[in-house]
């Protein structure tokens, strides 16, 4: 059976204004200031303890990391993070690509989110123009800048657009300098340009949503935010403009850039919120490279780290501090959790809403100011 590969080149895609959006920027936004949702005397406890070892990473200058999934931005997180980035509360964040494209279409269209069964049945599943077009565009501009995916589109967003060179500049530079490090993202984008007819110079791009944006508010308080997709996972896969060259080396930079904030998680906090597969599985490569490094220089392994690990799956009652769970409680199949505990700091699971749980971390770190 001979198989060809699809032609997406030949895929017809829709303005962003012609599909049906089921959640609202200014729907579901939480106030910081608002009392936050009581959690459960234990889910509690561990959220006080959080505090206090997110207090300690602070004075320590040690990392403190959020490694978070989409919904955390769904369930409307964002000014509650911007905050806690502004006061030091947390150093480095990293999402997958469903974070950045429903936080780039909040911040820029005030709403997201699709019926997956109804628009795969249409074929316009993920066919939005204006969502590809403008990740791909930032991702693309901010690689001959150096910046991955997470600040580039961050940067994007902080800056209502994005500035192109001209053809004729990306084909000199590309003749003159054939082994440049930046040669394959001036190859991507020059051929970006001349196949979507992308004009250089300034694109003005407004985001009239910023406070509902992470992406944004991270590059405005200057806190690394990185992206972790998978090729073909994201919706800005379904459009002629997709790049898988372009969204991977953003997304290498962005690996680098996130080992570079677990090297300095002695002391220090790691917040996995609703992210069951990118973030322990980012997380555990990223710890070896580390250890890989560290043992290299004649140094000790990472560890002496707090883990919080938070999801809406049944927990067992299993108390992490102690080890692995047996296979007859519940925990032992929570593979996310086992990956983590298996990282050299101590894992604490909290079955929680996580919105509620970012909302209660921050309340508590409010109180010890």
């Amino acid at each position: 059976m001979t198989i060809k590969p699809l032609d997406l080149s030949r895929l017809k895609v829709f303005p962003l204004s012609e599909r049906k959006h089921l959640t609202r920027a200014d729907d579901i936004l939480i106030d910081p200031d608002k009392t936050p949702k009581p959690a459960t005397a234990e889910n509690a406890a561990h959220i006080e303890r959080c505090a206090a070892e997110i207090r300690n990473a602070q004075q320590r200058g040690a990392a403190i990391m959020l490694i978070y999934g989409a919904h955390l931005l769904r369930n409307g997180a964002a000014q509650i993070l911007s905050r806690m980035m502004e006061r030091g509360w947390l150093t480095h964040l990293a999402t997958n690509g469903a974070g950045t494209i429903h936080d780039w279409e909040y911040s820029w269209f005030g709403a997201s989110t699709e019926s997956v069964e109804m628009n795969v049945a249409a074929g316009t599943f993920g066919t939005w123009n204006e969502t590809a077009t403008n990740i791909h565009r930032a991702i693309m501009a901010g690689a001959l800048d150096g910046l991955g995916y997470g600040r580039a589109l961050g940067r994007l967003i902080h800056e209502d657009g994005v500035t192109l060179p001209t053809v004729e500049q990306l084909t000199d530079l590309i003749t003159r300098e054939p082994a440049h490090p930046l040669t394959s993202a001036r190859a991507d984008l020059l051929r970006a340009m001349r196949e979507q007819n992308w004009p250089a110079g300034r694109t003005k791009v407004e985001h009239r949503w910023k406070h509902a944006s992470i992406l944004g508010e991270a590059y405005r308080h200057g806190v690394p935010l990185t992206v972790h997709p998978g090729i073909g996972y994201d919706i800005i896969s379904n459009h002629p403009v997709f790049s898988g060259s372009a969204i991977g080396r953003a997304a290498e930079w962005d690996f680098k850039l996130f080992g570079g904030s677990v090297s300095q998680l002695e002391g220090g906090v790691v917040l996995s919120v609703g992210s069951a597969i990118m973030g322990p599985q980012v997380f555990e490569k990223s710890v070896s490279c580390v250890n890989n490094l560290r043992l290299q220089a004649g140094g000790k392994v990472l560890k002496d780290f707090g883990i919080y690990v938070v999801d809406l799956q049944d927990g067992g009652g299993w108390d992490w501090t102690q080890g692995e769970p047996p296979k007859t409680n519940a925990a032992y199949y929570l593979r996310f959790c086992k990956s983590y505990s298996r990282m050299g700091g101590q894992m604490h699971y909290l079955q929680c809403d996580n919105a509620a749980f970012i909302h209660n971390l921050y309340a508590a770190l409010a109180a010890r100011q």
